[in-house]
Order: C-alpha cells, then structure tokens, then sequence
C-alpha cells in the first residue's frame, strides 16, 4: 500500500509542529481523550455525527478531523454555515438547482451535498437551522439523495454528515424549534466537548502551543509566561474557551506586547435570588446591552461573550430595536 493510501493518525498529528495547519493539541483530559478514540472509529465506520459544546471549544476542529483520519480524507470537506442560511434561499445553497429553476437561475448549481460527493458535509450551528428547511435535511440524511430545486428526480449522493452545536437539542425540540426525529437522525453518535474551565491542567499546553504558533507565524521571540502569570490563566474563566485563549496570545503577538486577560466587572455576580427583574426579556436587553458595554460596541466580542453566534447577535439586537421602536410609539400615542 501505498503511503499516500495509508490514513494518518492522531498521534502523528500531534506530532506535526504548531506553525502546521493541522497541527493541535489533544491534552490529558479524560473526557477529551476517549472522544479522540471514538473519532477514529467514527471516521473508520463513516456515521453521523453530532459534535455539541460551547462557542470556541473547537467542535469543527474535530470535524475536520475526522474528515483527515477516515477513508474520505482525500474527498471534500465542505463547511456550512447553518445560521446563515435563509428559508428562500437554502435549499438551492444546500441541494443545488437546475437552469431557470427561479429568477437569476442563470445555470445549473450543484449546491453543497453535491458538491461534497465522496466526502464529509460539516453542519456549523445546526441547531439555527430554518425550521422549515429541517424536514428535506431529514430526507437527505434518511434516503442519501438530493431533489434539486426545479427539478422532479431525486440524485443519490454520497456524503458523510457531521453537524455541530452549542445549543441544548434535546431542550430545541421540547420548545418546538428542532425536529425530534432531525434530533436522533443526526445524534447517531454525539461526541461533547467540554468546555476549557473543565480543562484547567491542559491550559499551560495550549498557552505553549499558540505561542510557538503565533511567535513562528509572526516572527516574534516565543513567549513564556511566568509562573504567576500562568497561575491566572489556569484560574480564568474563558467564556470564549480555547478561540479566546488563542485570540488573547495572537493579539499580544501582532501588538508586540504581553498576553493580558480581559479586565473581569466589578461587582459581585448575581444570583437567582438577586436578579432584578423575572422578564426574560429584559433580562435579554440587559445581557445584550452588558456585553456591548464590556466590549466597547463591537458585535462579534459581544456574540462570543454571550456565547451565541454573530449572526443570532445581529438577530437580538433587530429584534431589541424593534421593542423599542415599539415602546417609544405606545408612549406617543398615551
């Protein structure tokens, strides 16, 4: 066999130096590790998988992989964006459409799936995917085929799925906003990421990590935190997990200066007894607003703050100024 047929394995990626793109870091967690066992025997039998965790824990790192350990290593990956899907348009981005299947249908499209033959079709936020769009990915993962937009006749396909999460699925379909059978189709095996807090004794690895990639990538000296220094990274928090503790070290790196965390609020932290008001929405305005503040207004630190995606951000604070519109046109008209 040939050693281009021969499937890498996690071990020999760790190995690859951090300035290599697929270079990573696995650490001693438990929980972390026997998720990268069952990884090589998910991408081995080529199932669903469902990768769940909070924003920035690194879910489509193990997508991809997957996609690098399996027999589809060397077929397309193709990433999809479910939040930023539309109802009009995401069947023709997803299935693909034929010549004037619509206005602007200029030529064929093969659309994702299609496009994907042979590989793995990455679902990013699968848990904000259109409702209405939910029942057609159903059939596609139950019949391994595809209707393109305008036309009548299904085409089979050949795709391995992998959709990821930070939402409560099971809590999205007892609400109403997820499809139960969706749920369990995609939920063949669902690998969950903990969290970087639940991680504290792999952080000194990933600080060293991305300062070896950073220092190579920027050609800075490398940077070694002292140990008080690495004491308060072991004790933060990290809402934004691993992508903030990698944001924190690059930027310190394009600015030439020592890796800081975030200034923590003054206060004490509410509790449930001290929360000021029971109005889940205005509780939302107000962790909307807190998160603009603490950010200087800039909508994506904030999306990451409060753990949602930028365009869920965008969606919020839509919404946030129509209430508001709303309130100051029932004041007038008092």
């Amino acid at each position: 066999m040939s050693q281009a047929t021969v499937a890498p394995s996690i071990e020999s990626l760790l190995q690859l130096m951090p300035d290599d793109p697929d270079s990573w870091v696995l650490g001693s967690n438990p929980k972390v590790n026997r998720i990268a066992r069952h990884v090589e025997r998910a991408a081995d039998v080529e199932c669903t998988v469902l990768v769940s965790g909070e924003t920035g824990t690194g879910k489509e790192l193990w997508a991809r992989l997957l996609h690098r350990l399996g027999p589809r290593r060397n077929k397309p990956f193709v990433p999809v964006n479910c939040a930023a899907l539309t109802a009009t348009l995401a069947e023709s981005q997803l299935f693909g459409h034929e010549k004037g299947a619509f206005t602007g249908a200029a030529g064929r499209s093969l659309g994702v799936f299609r496009a994907a033959e042979g590989g793995i079709v990455f679902l990013d936020e699968v848990g904000e995917m259109p409702l209405e769009l939910q029942p057609k990915l159903l059939r596609v993962l139950q019949q391994h085929e595809v209707t393109p937009v305008g036309s009548a006749s299904p085409i089979i396909i050949d795709v391995q799925v992998v959709a990821a999460t930070n939402r409560d699925l099971e809590l999205e379909v007892v609400e109403g906003r997820f499809r139960e059978d969706l749920y369990y189709r995609l939920n063949m095996v669902e690998f969950h990421v903990p969290p970087l807090r639940q991680r504290v004794d792999d952080i000194p690895h990933f600080v060293d990590f991305f300062s070896r990639k950073f220092s190579a990538r920027y050609q800075r000296p490398l940077w070694k935190p002292s140990g008080e220094t690495l004491r308060q990274f072991c004790e933060y928090r990290w809402p934004g997990n691993i992508r903030q503790l990698g944001n924190i070290i690059e930027q310190a790196y394009v600015l030439d200066c020592e890796p800081r965390l975030p200034e923590r609020p003054e206060g004490r932290r509410l509790t449930d007894a001290a929360l000021p008001l029971m109005d889940l929405s205005q509780l939302r305005r107000i962790a909307v607003r807190q998160a603009l503040r603490a950010t200087q207004g800039h909508k994506g630190r904030a999306a990451r703050l409060l753990g949602v995606h930028p365009n869920t951000m965008t969606r919020l604070l839509a919404q946030l100024r129509r209430e508001e519109k709303s309130e100051r046109q029932d004041g007038e008209s008092l």
